[in-house]
């Protein structure tokens, strides 16, 4: 089972998971190592910390001010977390809304919090529209 399928199924909580499309990426060679190829990109699953700096020093964005900057604005990130429904879509249909990043972090069930966190591990994602538009989704793991 690849680290991604892991992530997805809440086996690897302690660490981060982040999409960069192929146009977002200079090198895609670099990633060879470290990253599962998908469709339109890469995946990688680095252990929190590791996970963090590599997305900084790959996107140019800190991934902490991201999701603060996007979970003022809902859209839905896939549930592969390799592409995403940007929410400004249909106000600007003449942009590109093409998912350049998502960054991804899944927190465990915690029922003294209630809600979606009552239910089961919750998988929370942030995305970067080409378009510049940032926004977040949440859900909990599939069983």
């Amino acid at each position: 089972m690849s680290k991604h399928t892991e992530f997805l199924a809440g086996e690897r909580p302690d660490d981060v998971l982040f999409f960069l499309h192929e146009d977002a990426v200079s090198n895609p060679g670099a990633l060879a190592e470290y990253a599962e190829s998908v469709e339109d990109g890469h995946v990688l699953v680095l252990p929190g910390d590791d996970g963090r700096n590599a997305f900084q020093s790959a996107t140019g964005i800190d991934p902490m001010g991201l999701a603060q900057e996007a979970m003022g604005t809902e859209g839905h990130v896939s549930d592969d977390l390799t592409g995403a429904v940007c929410p400004v879509e249909e106000e600007e249909p003449e942009e590109n809304h093409t998912t350049r990043f998502v960054f991804a972090f899944a927190e465990a069930q915690n029922e003294e919090v209630g809600g979606l966190y009552a239910e089961g591990d919750v998988i929370h994602a942030y995305a970067v529209c080409a378009c510049g538009e940032r926004y977040s989704d949440k859900w909990v793991v599939d069983e």
